[in-house]
C-alpha cells in the first residue's frame, strides 16, 4: 500500500501520457513532410539496406467499441477490392524509386482488419511487395488476423505467399465484457483459427489482450489470460485499454461509469505480469511478454531491443516505410504520414504521386531524445556514454537533466556509473519518467492513461 501510495502522490493515476512509439509524438507532426520528402528519403535509402514494410488496410466489417485506430466499415468487399488495386499501384510506385539489392527485413500487414482482403486481393498485394522489394534471409511477414474474419481460403492464401508470422486480437474472453465492448469472440473460435495457423506450418504467433476493460476485476482477467495461455502464443501485448471518446466517438457506447479505476487497472496490470511470468515469459519493456525462444526475448538480451509504431520490435532496419491510407514511415531524416482519409490517400495514388501530407524533419537533438526515451521505454535504463558519442548529446545538460528527473521522481529513478535507471519499483511510472524527457509541448491531445 505504501508502494501505492508513492505512485500515486507521483501522479500515476491522474497523467496522461503519450506512449512513445515515435519521438516526437504524432501530434507534432506539421505539414513540412510532403510527398517529393518523401520520395526524396525512400531515394535515399542505400543499395542493399534492409527496411521494414507496413500495409495499413482501413476496413472493418464492424467496428469495434473500444477500438481508437483510423478504421471504417463495409458489409461489402467491392470498397476493399479497390483499396487492394490502390496497394498494388503504390507498391509499383515505391518499386521506382528503390535502390538494386533493397531487402525486407520485416512485413507486415494491419489494420481495420487485414485479413477482410480476399484471398484473390491478399495474392495481388503480396505479389506487389515482393515484385518490389524481395523478403531477407531472415525475413519475417506477419499479418493481424481477425479470428472472426479468416476462413481457409485466406489462410491459405496468407500462408502460400509467405506469411510466417501471425499476430490475433483477443482483448478479454470474458462473453459479457465482450458484448460491452463491441467485440464478440469465442474462445472456441480463437483456438480453431490458432490451429488452422499452426497446422499450416506457421509456428510464430503474437496475441494482444487489453486490460482497464468496463466490468473487468482480477478473476475475470485471470480467467482469460489463463485461456490464452493455453493457446500457447510466443509473445504478448498487453495493452491498457485506453478511454478517449473525444478522438473515437464509437467509445461513447463504452459505459464509463464501469471503467476500473486507475488504482485497480494496476492491479490489473500487476495480476496480469504475475500470470505470464509463471508461465515462463520474460517481461518486455512496459507491457509485452516473449517466451525466451522469441525474438523479441532475445533482443531485449542482447541490448537490441527497440520501439516502433507496432510497439517491441527486434528489427533493427533503419527505415519503416508505410504503405496504404494514414500509414505513417520513419526515415534517418524524419517521419512521414500518408492522408488519413481512405479517398484522399486513394485519388493521390490515382493522379501518380504518394499521399504524404504530414510528418517531421529530425534535429539532432530529437535523435538523441528518440533514443534516450526509447532506452527507458525498452531497457529501463540510459546510457550517457552512448547519447554523448553515438548522438552528440552534451554530458553535463545531461546530468542536469539526469538530476532534476532523479529529484522529481526519487527512489523511483537511479543515477548509475553509466547514467539513469529505473529500478522495478518505478517502472510503472516508465512513460512518466520518459516525458520528462520529452521536448516539445506536452499539452497536445491524444495522450492515454499512464498506467
Amino acid at each position: 500500500m505504501k508502494h501505492e501510495s508513492q505512485l500515486a502522490r507521483l501522479g500515476l493515476f491522474d497523467a496522461r501520457v503519450p506512449r512513445y512509439t515515435s519521438y516526437p509524438t504524432a501530434p507534432h507532426f506539421s505539414t513540412e513532410v510532403g510527398a517529393s520528402k518523401f520520395v526524396e528519403w525512400i531515394e535515399a535509402i542505400p543499395a542493399g539496406a534492409a527496411i521494414s514494410l507496413y500495409i495499413h488496410v482501413p476496413f472493418c466489417r464492424r467496428l469495434c467499441w473500444f477500438c481508437a485506430c483510423r478504421t471504417q466499415g463495409t458489409q461489402t468487399d467491392a470498397p476493399v477490392k479497390a483499396y487492394a488495386d490502390t496497394l498494388v499501384t503504390e507498391l509499383g510506385m515505391l518499386k521506382k524509386h528503390l535502390a538494386p539489392g533493397v531487402k525486407l527485413s520485416r512485413l507486415h500487414w494491419g489494420g481495420g482488419t487485414a485479413t477482410l482482403l480476399p484471398a484473390d486481393s491478399m495474392r495481388k498485394v503480396a505479389d506487389a511487395v515482393f515484385d518490389a522489394v524481395d523478403l531477407g534471409e531472415h525475413g519475417e511477414f506477419s499479418v493481424e488476423i481477425d479470428p472472426n474474419e479468416i476462413d481457409d481460403e485466406r489462410m491459405d492464401a496468407l500462408a502460400q505467399s509467405g506469411m510466417n508470422r501471425a499476430s490475433i486480437g483477443i482483448q478479454d474472453f470474458d462473453p459479457f465484457i465482450q458484448s460491452v465492448i463491441g467485440r464478440e469472440q469465442s474462445y472456441e473460435v480463437t483456438a480453431k483459427v490458432v490451429d488452422m495457423i499452426r497446422s499450416r506450418g506457421i509456428n510464430s504467433l503474437n496475441a494482444d489482450i487489453l486490460y482497464g476493460l468496463p466490468y473487468q476485476n482480477k478473476e475475470k482477467i485471470t480467467e482469460s489470460i489463463e485461456k490464452l495461455l493455453t493457446l500457447k502464443p510466443d509473445r504478448v501485448a498487453l495493452y491498457g485499454y485506453a478511454h478517449v471518446p473525444w478522438m473515437a466517438r464509437r467509445q461513447t457506447l463504452i459505459p464509463a461509469d464501469q471503467l476500473p479505476t486507475p488504482q485497480a487497472r494496476l492491479g490489473l496490470f500487476e495480476r496480469s505480469q504475475e500470470l505470464f511470468t509463471e508461465a515462463g515469459y520474460d517481461i518486455i519493456g512496459i507491457d509485452h511478454f516473449a517466451l525466451p525462444t522469441d525474438g523479441l526475448s532475445k533482443a531485449l538480451h542482447a541490448g537490441k531491443l527497440r520501439r516502433n509504431f507496432q510497439g517491441y520490435t527486434d528489427d533493427l532496419a533503419e527505415a519503416l516505410v508505410g504503405i496504404g491510407a494514414s500509414s505513417i514511415s520513419k526515415f534517418p531524416q524524419g517521419y512521414a504520414q500518408n492522408e488519413s482519409a481512405t479517398g484522399a490517400h486513394t485519388s493521390a495514388i490515382r493522379e501518380g504521386h504518394f499521399s504524404t501530407h504530414r510528418g517531421h524533419v529530425f534535429t539532432q537533438e530529437d535523435l538523441m531524445r528518440a533514443r534516450l526515451i526509447e532506452m527507458l521505454m525498452c531497457d529501463f535504463a540510459v546510457s550517457k556514454k552512448e547519447l554523448v558519442e553515438d548522438w552528440g548529446a552534451d554530458g553535463a545538460q545531461l546530468d542536469s537533466e539526469f538530476a532534476a528527473c532523479v529529484e522529481k521522481f526519487g527512489e523511483m529513478v537511479e543515477i548509475t556509473a553509466d547514467g539513469i535507471a529505473i529500478p522495478e519499483p518505478g517502472r510503472p511510472l516508465t512513460r512518466m519518467i520518459a516525458r520528462h524527457f520529452d521536448a516539445y509541448d506536452l499539452s497536445k491531445a491524444g495522450h492515454s492513461s499512464a498506467i
